[in-house]
């Protein structure tokens, strides 16, 4: 058989490479390095060989050399000449490599890998696939990431098992040039020590001068955590236990306890004004399992003292929920139905809370009637339900529900290519007897009818020519996608004012579903008859990552039929906006415009620019109109920028800011300084905080990571700032 050779069109950089990539059948792809690149492949035997330098893509692997030959049925290749080997975690460098992209297995002469926490360089590399194990002689190994590390060891021969141990023969220790001991065998773990110590100091004009320090420990594979003592100058000791239970199949516990001998509490600006308790105790208690196929138990306390610990000692937690709840849960499934039970306490009494003891549900997925046409999805729920306000400021309500919901759907495809799915349903709800000092008419039944139809259709149109540097495109396709979502609903024979309402329907920013049984608002069922339209154009090209979007944009509006009383004739219109001229530029916009008061209620507009990893920069405007269903002063104006440039190897700042536009006011400012210690890293970060009310809060944290063990997650002092100063 005639070899089918592929050339690669000839290109000036790796950047504009993707050009002339080149897609095998199972997910191999080439990319030339060289302008008079070529490889030659032959489709039956799956042999191949390529000469000017190429990349060759596979199973996330990435394998760049000077000269590839191979076998792509085996998956065996043979690199020659400026070799790197980039995945699964490590990064390989050489002059000569055999490796087996399914396996991973390599023998290579000299070499050089990094594989955090490990750098090693060497000759000889041979990897044992059974024992999972990397071999190599006359080694150097180090934890030092720089290219004259300040400390190595040299050894005759090294064995590694990735995450689990490295040990050597023959291994002297070096400083810089001096040699300073010499091991006739080391061993050292790739895992945590089981015993360590964190500190993390600071100064908060909340708190003044402070200290945060953690005792870990793993006493064994099935018990670890930790031991809090922190010390704040103005604001007391506080200490408390982590302590995790690893049980295998049983499932994993936690239980995290903290008090605060706190000398100045504050207010309770909520009761009104009482002052809050000097003693103040938090508890969380967590427990998850998986015992059996298909069938899942959780359950988590959180108890609180009081409603501002969390707040006030641990910042982070506070901002990602400020009001977490209490519950127990335990979920059956099966391939078309689910059961599940959940019990809802309420545990503080400052929280509004719909305690639910219990509610069991029963939902069938949606799924074929036999061999009809027909579709059927159900969700049928019971329990006993009691609304209990904070500090009992308003008498509690309680009271049994059930409630029964069932559908139809008959989809269709029209035309090969328009899609309509009809659907007729109804539910059923009783109500017993209402409880409390808000209590409704005795037992009560509500009957809802509903029906619709969705219609949708996708067309696409491929310009495969369309080439542009400034855009980054290669190639374009657009892709349109129309809705029509039409729901109507009778009135039901109780409407939802003579209902207790446990689960009413809350304000939302976005539009909420019409279709049952995505609308969970139980209580709040009406009539509605709406038409939603919705369009959504994507624009997408090929880049170095894959197939991309250059645009990405839905909009979507309801039109009410026949509105209800206090409702227009449309809601809301929504525009959804996503924006990546280049595949390092993304902008991102959110516009919410109401269509019969003519003004904007809501928009979010961000640029995120990150062409390297030396600098990047975030800019970003937030507007929310003042609207009295969010709350008194609900508005805001907000502009927000984040700036991050590494200055060397060794140094790097991070700045962000937050200004109300609305009075002037910079309400947040941070700065971040950022240190490589070789083993550690460290960032000296200051944040200054306009409280409004009060004081400014002053806050300067001292936070060190020792690479081998990362105190913070990849990005996290980005997206979650407050991590640099505890809590």
């Amino acid at each position: 058989m005639k070899p089918l050779r592929l050339l690669l069109p000839a290109v000036a950089a790796l950047s504009a490479v993707q050009a002339g990539a080149v897609k095998l059948p199972n997910g191999w792809e080439f990319r030339s390095r060289d302008p008079k690149g070529q490889v030659e492949y032959d489709l039956a035997r799956g042999d191949f060989s390529s000469t000017g330098g190429a990349v060759i893509t596979f199973q996330g692997v990435t394998l760049t050399a000077d000269r590839l030959t191979g076998n792509l049925l085996k998956q065996e290749v043979l690199a020659e000449g400026a070799v790197s080997v980039v995945g699964k975690g490590a990064a390989w460098t050489g002059e000569r490599i055999n490796y087996n992209f399914t396996t991973g297995q390599m023998s290579a002469g000299e070499f050089k890998v990094g594989r955090d926490p490990l750098f090693v360089s060497g000759a000889g590399l041979s990897f044992d696939k059974d024992k999972n194990v990397y071999s190599a002689t006359n080694a150097v190994l180090t934890t030092d990431n720089y290219a004259e590390p300040a400390h190595r060891l040299k050894a005759k021969a090294i064995r590694i098992v990735p995450g689990q141990y490295v040990e050597a023969d023959g291994a002297t220790l070096y400083m810089g040039d001096l040699p300073v001991f010499y091991f006739p065998h080391y061993y050292r773990s790739l895992e945590r020590h089981p015993y360590n110590f964190s500190f993390l100091p600071g100064y908060r004009s909340l708190y003044g001068a402070y200290l945060e320090t953690k005792f870990n420990y793993a006493v064994n594979e099935h018990l670890d955590g930790a031991i809090r003592f922190d010390l704040r100058e103005k604001r007391g000791v506080a200490v408390g236990p982590d302590v995790n239970l690893h049980l295998g199949r049983l499932g994993e516990a936690r239980l995290k306890y903290y008090i605060a001998r706190d000398e100045e509490p504050g207010l309770d600006v909520r009761t009104p004004a009482q002052p809050l308790p000097d003693n103040r105790q938090r508890l969380n208690l967590s427990y998850s399992a998986a015992p059996w196929t298909n069938f899942t138990f959780q359950s988590v306390v959180r108890y609180q003292q009081d409603p501002f610990i969390v707040r006030d000692f641990f910042e982070s937690e506070y901002r990602q929920n400020v009001q977490p709840s209490t519950f127990v849960e335990a979920q059956k499934t099966w391939p078309n139905w689910s059961l599940d039970v959940f019990v809802q306490p309420q545990v503080n009494e400052f929280q509004e809370t719909v305690q639910r003891l219990p509610d069991v549900r029963l939902t069938g997925y949606r799924q074929q009637l036999g061999d009809s046409p027909f579709f059927y999805e159900s969700e049928s729920s019971v329990g006993y339900y009691q609304k209990d306000f904070a500090y009992e400021l308003t008498p509690s309500f309680a009271a049994w529900r059930g409630d029964s919901f069932h559908q139809l759907l008959l989809p269709e495809t029209f035309f090969g290519w328009l899609n309509l799915t009809p659907r007729v349903g109804g539910r059923f709800t009783h109500y017993a007897e209402t409880y409390g000092a808000t209590a409704m008419a005795d037992d009560q039944d509500r009957f809802v009818f509903n029906t619709g139809a969705e219609m949708s259709f996708k067309a696409s149109r491929l310009w495969r020519g369309a080439a542009n540097r400034t855009f980054d495109v290669d190639g374009l396709r657009h892709i349109i996608e129309p809705s029509l979502n039409y729901a109507f609903v009778p009135s039901p024979n109780v409407l939802p004012p003579a209902l207790p309402q446990f689960d009413p329907e809350l304000p939302s920013l976005r539009l909420l579903p019409i279709e049952y049984a995505d609308y969970n608002s139980i209580d709040s069922v009406d009539s509605q008859n709406v038409l939603r339209l919705s369009l959504r154009n994507k624009l997408q090209t090929r880049r170095a990552e894959g197939v991309d979007n250059v645009v990405n944009w839905g909009i979507y509006t309801d039109w009410r039929l026949k509105p209800r009383q206090g409702q227009a004739g449309f809601s809301d219109f929504y525009s959804d906006l996503d924006f990546k001229p280049r595949s390092w530029i993304t902008f991102n916009s959110m516009v919410r415009y109401a269509i019969n008061d003519g003004q904007i209620r809501e928009s979010l507009h961000r640029v995120y620019i990150q062409p390297n990893d030396v600098w990047h920069l975030a800019l970003g405007h937030r507007y929310f109109d003042d609207q009295a269903t969010y709350g008194p002063n609900s508005g805001h104006n907000l502009l927000f920028s984040s700036f991050y440039y590494k200055l060397n190897e060794n140094w790097a700042f991070r700045t962000s800011h937050h200004f109300e536009a609305r009075d002037g006011v910079m309400e947040e400012q941070y700065y971040t300084l950022y240190r490589d210690l070789r083993s550690w890293t460290s960032a000296l970060t200051l944040r200054m905080r306009n409280n409004r009310v009060g004081e400014d809060d002053i806050t300067v944290g001292v936070a060190f990571s020792l690479k081998a063990a990362p105190r913070y997650r990849v990005g996290q002092d980005r997206d979650e700032p407050t991590t640099l100063f505890g809590g």
